[in-house]
């Protein structure tokens, strides 16, 4: 369907890709994944068009058309949300606006009626008469309600617009589509309805995401970005996460037979198989994954931070207690009427449609805001750690990383310091470099090295995955996982909820749910829950 011959891009001094060949085909769904900074985006936009390689070409098949998840949110400012998606069909889009130029014209001509049948004709056979149907219900099924469909998106909010960028993708049955993070500002319900429309899909769709649940629920092959190349592995992420696992420890157990390797590789995939049995692509994926040899698994290049949360006292009965607490945001109601009692050692994750309000009230926990009624009260012996989305205050300083962990520090020894940033994979003349000049990741992976030296018995954390690549996210998951404290959090992942969260606490403005002992997917499907939920939002 779509593929390169002897890619390769460089930027300077720096190669990307290098003689890249691979091949898309129909019925697939790519999942691309790679380090930060590895290029994933930047193939995508290869593929597109919108960047030249250096070398070598792309390839799709003729008559094919190419659909590509838009990240400018001010490009279509002076089109209604509707005509905005049906611009992602760019021909019939042409063919509309020429037809209704023809119509328009008092001196309509001969020649124009000749010419306004053609564009009829193509019109019909582009389904065109249900164009702007098929763009609504997109958008409806996005969650832009019915009265915004007609409105300018210059006039649509920042998550509106990103809603309506992933519905013009979407739109018209492309033959392949490109997804950059398309789940990136979608909640829950929106990321499920997502998944299931690519499952659907019959076409080629390749995908970038750091959201494993979304990669393992609609991959049927991986592209892994690695050693300037990209290669192709069968199965969703879990499993290449896993095969490239059991890879690298086959290759350090150089005394194992290769019987012995292939009759281990063979357990693997009859358990994998067995695991993925409900994805509505099992049995297609299963079929390949018998085919695969012990030369089709390899160990990854990827390098993950060690992460490790432990407490240096233990907390006492008394956790938290939070009682009848209200807030607004800019007269804007955020929650009412709030009250629950923390546990030792639950593992709390606070949902909610609303991304202020849920950090609103972690802020009133560590006592950064302060509650319009309401109060809360923490036990004597509870020590707490947190980390805040808005993390920019931390890194105004003019401190190299070294000095910068020190501060947070009992032991200020550079050596042990230095220990700390190595386990987040700051090493070398890298950890001398100044805290102001880091990138979102890089702060992300600092303030969780200064949690790890705090030594907190509560863990308070405002989307920590944010920022993070794959292999980081990897890590924090099972650090939190395997944390004996108390963690209260937020998140937009939904594997990370699913893994680590044992009781769910869901606010609105007027109403709340709090469910113990609830798994996050079970909390997804219950019918009565689904109910009370949509009353949030109503």
């Amino acid at each position: 369907m779509i593929s390169t011959r002897e890619l390769t891009l460089q930027f300077g001094e720096r190669t990307l890709f290098e003689n890249v060949n691979i091949m898309f085909n129909e019925g697939n769904c790519y999942g691309l994944i790679g380090a930060n900074g590895s290029g994933k985006s930047t193939f995508i936009k290869i593929l597109s068009g919108e960047i030249e390689p250096s070398a070598g070409d792309v390839s799709i098949q003729s008559g094919k058309r190419i659909s590509v998840l838009k990240q400018d949110q001010f490009a279509y400012d002076e089109y209604t949300a509707l005509m905005t998606v049906v611009m992602g069909h760019r021909k019939l889009f042409e063919i509309m606006k020429e037809k209704d130029e023809i119509y328009a014209k008092t001196d309509f001509s001969d020649k124009d009626g000749i010419r306004a049948s053609e564009l009829e004709s193509d019109f019909a056979k582009m389904d065109g008469w249900n164009a702007e149907a098929e763009a609504a219900k997109l958008l409806s099924d996005l969650g832009i309600e019915d009265a915004l469909h007609e409105i300018q998106m210059s006039q649509l909010e920042a998550n509106q617009k990103v809603r309506v960028l992933l519905a013009q993708a979407l739109f018209g049955n492309p033959d392949v589509l490109l997804l950059d993070e398309p789940t990136n500002q979608l909640d829950v319900e929106t990321c499920m309805w997502l998944e299931d429309f690519l499952l659907d899909f019959k076409n080629t769709a390749i995908v970038v995401s750091h959201d494993r649940h979304f990669l393992d629920k609609v991959c049927t092959q991986i592209a892994d970005v690695d050693f300037m190349k990209i290669q192709l592995y069968t199965g969703n992420y879990s499993f290449w996460y896993e095969s490239s696992e059991l890879a690298l420890k086959q290759r350090q157990e150089k005394n194992k037979k290769t019987d012995d390797k292939r009759r281990e590789l063979k357990e693997f995939i009859a358990r994998f198989g067995a695991n993925a049995s409900k994805a509505k692509q099992a049995t297609s994926r299963k079929k390949l994954l018998e085919k695969l040899t012990l030369d089709d698994i390899k160990p990854s290049s990827r390098k993950y931070p060690h992460i490790v949360f432990e407490f240096d006292k233990q907390v006492g009965n008394e956790i938290l207690n939070v009682s009848h607490l209200s807030k607004s945001v800019d007269a804007e109601p955020m929650f009412d009427n709030l009250s629950f009692r923390v546990n030792r050692g639950d593992k709390i994750v606070l949902l909610g449609r609303d991304e202020r309000a849920k950090t609103a009230l972690l802020r009133i926990l560590v006592n950064e805001l302060e509650p319009d009624n309401g109060n809360h009260r923490w036990g004597k012996t509870v020590k707490t750690s947190y980390f805040p989305k808005d993390n920019k205050h931390f890194f105004d300083v003019d401190l190299n990383l070294v000095d910068w962990l020190r501060q947070y520090s009992s032991d200020t020894d550079e050596k042990f310091v230095r220990g700390f940033l190595g386990k987040m994979l700051f090493t070398g003349e890298e950890t001398l470099k100044s805290v102001k000049v880091l990138s979102g990741g890089e702060r992300v992976r600092c303030l969780i090295a200064k949690m790890m030296l705090e030594q907190a018995n509560v863990l308070i954390l405002d989307e920590p995955t944010n920022h993070l690549d794959l292999e980081s996210i990897q890590a924090v998951n099972q650090a939190l996982e395997k944390y004996q404290g108390t963690v209260i959090f937020t998140s937009q992942d939904h594997q990370f909820i699913q893994t680590i969260a044992d009781r769910i606490i869901e606010i609105s403005p007027t109403d709340f749910i709090d469910r113990p002992e609830t798994a996050f997917d079970d909390y997804l499907l219950d019918e009565q829950l689904k109910k009370k939920r949509a009353s949030f939002h109503a």
